[in-house]
């Protein structure tokens, strides 16, 4: 009995996953890469999902240790294998673009699909764009726009843009300008360069909205800073119809914080 007692005393004390990832997370966010892989490297060897998964976006970016993307891929495959759904998004990613593994466009499609369903937004979002397109994969229009509407309810910018595009070009939809112009603002207020230029655009055209020049062009400006090269279809347009006036108040509009709605 006493040496059951000894046993237990020196029995090692459970391990605080969530304080060690979060100790982790704190060295990244420090640029600390190197210090957060002394973190999360055994609790990966223990079978932390995050933590592989977190392995390999190092290897993959080079944060920490010297980029490898064939190493990132052997730690996605065991994040992703363990159901970790960001684990499955990188290695779709990789996939993709053929990095540390043959390009598989299905294979990707299917990664990104298990992520989506467990709701990432950014799986969501990169499926959405897939379907959309239709040069990696057979296109489905109301499977893109499902995909998307759940990546824009999360706050995804990027979804908020393509379901702009899905009502401004009638993708499995009505045209329905206004409706484009409404999803262009939310994701324009959120920063994202294409829909302050599709919105510049609108407001140009007087699409969806009421024509107003200084709004279009402060929108435009927005969407240029952010280097979007959607802008550069409607920046000299815009600008050369512009009053001083109109001008002034375009470069205040822009100036402002922008506040998402």
């Amino acid at each position: 009995m006493r040496w059951l007692d000894r046993f237990a005393r020196k029995a090692a004390p459970p391990v605080d996953v969530a304080a060690q990832m979060a100790a982790a997370y704190d060295a990244a966010n420090r640029n600390d890469y190197a210090g957060a892989l002394d973190i999360w490297t055994p609790l990966a060897h223990a079978g932390v999902a995050r933590a592989q998964n977190n392995i390999g976006a190092c290897f993959s970016e080079g944060l920490g240790v010297a980029r490898d993307p064939v190493l990132a891929v052997k730690w996605l495959t065991l994040s992703a294998d363990a159901g970790d759904p960001v684990g499955q998004r990188n290695l779709a990613a990789a996939h993709f673009k053929g990095e540390g593994v043959a390009q598989d466009y299905a294979r990707a499609a299917e990664l990104y699909r298990a992520a989506s369903e467990q709701g990432d937004a950014t799986a969501q979002d990169m499926l959405s764009w897939m379907l959309l397109e239709g040069e990696v994969t057979i296109p489905d229009y109301p499977e893109a726009k499902r995909l998307a509407e759940l990546a824009a309810a999360q706050g995804n910018a990027a979804a908020m843009t393509r379901l702009g595009m899905i009502h401004h070009n009638a993708l499995g939809v009505a045209r329905d300008a206004a409706t484009a112009a409404d999803w262009w603002r939310k994701g324009a207020t959120r920063n994202d360069g294409d829909a302050q230029a599709m919105l510049g655009a609108a407001y140009h055209l007087g699409s969806g909205v009421a024509r107003n020049p200084a709004v279009s062009f402060a929108w435009l400006l927005r969407a240029r800073d952010n280097g979007s090269p959607l802008a550069s279809q409607f920046y000299e347009a815009v600008r050369t119809t512009l009053t001083p006036d109109d001008a002034a108040e375009a470069e205040r509009l822009a100036r402002l914080p922008l506040e998402p709605i």
